[in-house]
């Protein structure tokens, strides 16, 4: 009999006890549940530990359970949950529950995300146990391994037994299991997988008590220690000098630019978008030989998701590369051009002194004329004149006016595709909200979901997801919050302009293609959102002018809602490309005679 289990305790009720407990031990404090029997001794046992704090048995650690019916949602909403841990301290996993089946591939969307963008998950999993595998048992299938190289841990772990020293290697199993989604050793974070068999009795039975305190097998992992990064001497790298901040790059990024006095290209969701040095209209920019033509440095921090631009420069054959990866065994090189790949920046990077200030003014000024013709041009339009039958919002001017609404504190979780690209153009923030975005491999699964895991994480911020149709359709389960759960403040800005408008911007919008476009990129629709938000019992709002859209955007409320801002498509490939000719042509005027 296994030390701490009661007399007659079933081995599946007790060892996912003990699991629970270890989790509780290492810092987990949240965990997802999507419903199943296999699962049941995991569902017990945490249904327990969620009690509060009077009610709860003793023994059992505090968890904070959310239970979701959609296995996908259920994995976003852990994803969004782990990314608000790192928002407001340090990072820790957080765990996803599934029953055995197809329920376990439901997570693969959330699980490929979170490996690509280095977001720490637990993914437990329940399974029949070895004698049912390969005998065409119900529900079965092969789960261990599902998941390929997309996990930084896979265990394939035996039914418990009861047997002397279990409880010690269940304990042992989560040490190691967490501090490999933490990357504690590798520097390399992300989803872990724990298959778990589970025999019957999969039910506790009255009064069996929860397992009494005991770290046997328990493990604290130290983090890799952080030193002073080698790497060349500032004085040593070829000017001018950029510093491009993709995804994920944190503060470091503007800090550095700033003590260079350089420009800093950096996409929303870099943590790196505010101050003088940050530029919105960069992606144009590249283009102006006096400015993108120049550059003979880069600095690399996070991953560039967003910009054909932004990638031709970091494969430019003149131009020296300095990538910072603080983690993992790999960098972001997509151009295969690297000069250097450096696990911090060097200490004395940040000490000075600032290049030419000229440098920076040209990029400067050249942003400020873009910026004033971007706004001259959403503002009035004479290529677009609003009608009855179209709206009089564009993407880029609804976009505009969101970022507008968010100060800092805010919490903006932007989608894929046109969404975050409109923001990293017409986004005016000296200091940014946090924004948050999936762009690990930048799809537009689980948006909704990975938002209201992102709300429920930071109960003290407002948040807000910006996304389009297209998304808020494919993840529209994410709507659904059973009756029992916690309600989730969270306003979702929804941008429906009946398609998928993203592809009207890229070669397959071309007239030449004009005959297949709509049905295989463009997707038209006429989904009713209000009527599938009214099914799910959301608070829902039309809006079609800027007017009625700052109005909304003024008073979210508590609760989750959804505001439906009507744009047009219509003409999304030209407005894009006068768009570019006025940045382009407002920052050779900025330049003044060559």
């Amino acid at each position: 009999m296994t030390a701490g289990a009661a007399p007659h305790a079933a081995p599946a009720p007790h060892a996912a006890r003990v699991l629970v407990a270890a989790l509780a031990a290492h810092g987990v404090r949240d965990v997802v549940l999507a419903p199943g029997s296999r699962s049941a001794p995991l569902a017990y046992a945490l249904a327990e530990a969620a009690l509060p704090d009077a009610e709860r048995p003793a023994g059992a650690p505090s968890i904070a359970l959310h239970v979701r019916v959609d296995e996908r949602s259920a994995a976003f909403l852990a994803l969004g949950l782990a990314r608000a841990a790192a928002v407001a301290g340090p990072p820790r996993p957080v765990a996803v529950v599934t029953t055995s089946g197809t329920a376990v591939a439901n997570l693969h969307p959330a699980v490929l995300e979170a490996h690509h963008a280095g977001v720490p998950l637990l993914l437990l999993t329940a399974d029949r146990p070895h004698e049912l595998r390969g005998t065409g048992a119900n529900q079965t299938t092969v789960q261990a391994g599902i998941f390929g190289p997309a996990v930084r841990l896979d265990a394939d772990v035996p039914a418990p037994t009861g047997r002397a020293g279990e409880d010690r290697d269940v304990r042992h199993l989560v040490s190691r299991a967490v501090a490999a989604a933490l990357g504690s050793r590798t520097g390399d974070p992300g989803p872990v997988h724990l298959d778990l068999a589970y025999r019957e009795p999969l039910v506790p039975g009255t009064g069996d008590p929860w397992p009494g305190a005991d770290a046997a097998g328990l493990v604290e992992v130290a983090p890799r220690p952080a030193g002073d990064p080698a790497g060349p001497a500032l004085a040593d790298l070829p000017r001018p000098v950029v510093v491009v901040a993709g995804d994920g790059a944190g503060p470091d990024a503007r800090r550095l630019a700033e003590a260079g006095g350089w420009p800093l290209l950096a996409e929303p969701s870099s943590g790196a978008r505010g101050g003088a040095h940050a530029l919105a209209a960069y992606r144009v920019l590249l283009g102006d030989p006096a400015l993108g033509g120049r550059v003979r440095s880069v600095v690399l921090l996070g991953r560039p998701t967003l910009s054909r631009p932004v990638q031709a420069l970091l494969a430019r054959d003149d131009v020296d590369l300095t990538v910072v990866a603080p983690g993992g065994s790999g960098w972001p090189d997509a151009g295969r051009a690297a000069d250097r790949v450096l696990t911090g920046i060097p200490a004395g990077w940040f000490d000075g002194p600032a290049d030419d200030p000229a440098w920076l003014r040209a990029w400067q000024a050249a942003d400020a004329a873009a910026r004033d013709a971007v706004d001259a041009l959403l503002d009035d339009d004479p290529a677009a004149p609003p009608t009855r039958s179209t709206p009089p919002l564009t993407g880029p001017r609804a976009v505009r006016a969101v970022a507008a609404a968010c100060v800092p504190g805010d919490v903006l979780v932007v989608g894929s595709s046109n969404p975050v690209r409109d923001l990293d153009l017409t986004a005016r923030w000296a200091e940014p909200p946090v924004v948050l975005a999936n762009r690990g491999l930048a799809g537009i699964d689980g948006m909704l979901s990975t938002a209201a895991g992102i709300a429920l994480g930071l109960p003290d911020r407002r948040v807000r997801a910006l996304v389009g149709d297209l998304t808020f359709l494919h993840d529209v389960g994410g709507l659904l919050v059973p009756a029992t759960e916690p309600a989730v403040d969270l306003q979702v800005v929804v941008l429906n302009d009946a398609g998928g408008s993203i592809f009207a911007t890229l070669e397959h919008g071309a007239p030449e293609r004009a005959r297949t476009f709509e049905r295989v990129f463009g997707t038209p629709h006429t989904a009713d959102l209000a009527a599938l938000c009214a099914g799910y019992g959301v608070r829902h709002v039309r809006v079609s002018d800027e007017t009625a859209l700052a109005a909304a955007l003024a008073a979210p409320g508590r609760g989750l809602s959804v505001v439906e801002v009507r744009v047009d498509r219509a003409d999304r490939r030209g407005l894009g490309e006068r768009l570019t000719a006025a940045v382009r042509d407002a920052a050779r005027a900025a330049a003044g005679p060559a």
